[in-house]
């Protein structure tokens, strides 16, 4: 299963009252696949997963799976700290229908590198379904090892990793112990195209939430040698991505979506809080600044 493209992490939207927003979801869905987005990504930090219910998460990533109806790919959102937890997760993603699940590397515990071995060995081995790793040592604590990687990708069901440490060293590396053994995504907006030109084939993207076909053209550009295009994408992206973490995420891109008619609201989930009127005015400034509004 080749990963390829623009994956956008998919934000959670929420009615007024705090409950999910199906119709919303469906109608973002097929937004995404109207401009070009290669794949959807439920459940994620962008997602809000840590605080949706169980029930809540299988529906969610039911919702994306029934709308898209095959047309992109599903990579579901599947990770815990806890191992169990991880794999009852991943095989819901698989049940649900899914093509994939999101790993993270587990937070708050700190294990060894051994140990972040065992644990995806284990969510593969027990679910039989693929998996994309999620190195984001900024939120977990724990970074995965080039060296682990190349140890996992032994495993088949371990086909790609969604590289967040912001290190192209670290990329480079993984890139020579690992070959096409398993495919790199970015995880970082702002690194895209460095993470392109040392053999990364895509991103999961936050800001493909609120500029999808931008970023499906940009990583198309690259991939089809048209370098120009590209840089000139990035560019417009760059300022774009480094303005969607004021308040972090996913306060920031919902704000932001907010502003330009994407979803009702900009809520989000304690212990998060929407962002400040301050932050979103600079939004909406940068926006006109940029074209984007009026």
């Amino acid at each position: 299963m080749k990963f390829e493209g623009s994956y956008v992490a998919l934000i959670t939207p929420f009615k007024e009252n705090g409950e999910v927003d199906e119709e919303k979801i469906r109608e973002l869905v097929n937004y995404h696949i109207e401009n070009g987005t290669a794949g959807i990504v439920p459940c994620g930090t962008t997602g809000e997963a840590p605080t949706l219910t169980f029930s809540e998460h299988e529906k969610v990533i039911k919702i994306v799976v029934e709308e898209v109806k095959g047309r992109i790919k599903v990579i579901a959102g599947a990770g815990s700290n806890n191992t169990d937890r991880a794999v009852e997760l991943t095989k819901y993603a698989k049940e649900l229908g899914a093509d994939a699940a999101l790993s993270t590397c587990p937070y708050y515990n700190k294990p060894t590198q051994r140990g972040l071995y065992e644990h995806y060995k284990k969510i593969a081995e027990e679910s039989k379904f693929p998996v994309m790793l999620y190195n984001v040592p900024g939120r977990t604590g724990i970074n995965i090892e080039a060296e682990t990687v190349a140890r996992l990708a032994e495993i088949p069901e371990i086909v790609a990793i969604k590289e967040a440490t912001g290190s192209l060293e670290q990329m480079i590396k993984i890139q020579d112990l690992c070959g096409d053994r398993i495919e790199i995504l970015s995880g970082e907006d702002h690194l895209i195209l460095p993470m392109l030109s040392i053999g990364a084939k895509g991103v999961v993207s936050v800001v493909a939430n609120i500029m999808p076909k931008e970023m499906s053209d940009l990583i198309a550009s690259f991939l089809n040698k048209e370098y120009e295009k590209a840089f000139e994408l990035h560019t417009k992206l760059y300022e774009v991505s480094r303005n969607m973490f004021i308040e972090g995420n996913p306060v920031t891109v919902k704000a932001a979506m907010n502003i330009l008619g994407q979803i009702d609201n900009d809520s989000v989930r304690l212990p998060l809080v929407s962002a400040e009127h301050k932050t979103k005015d600079r939004l909406t400034k940068f926006f006109k600044e940029r074209g984007i509004i009026k």
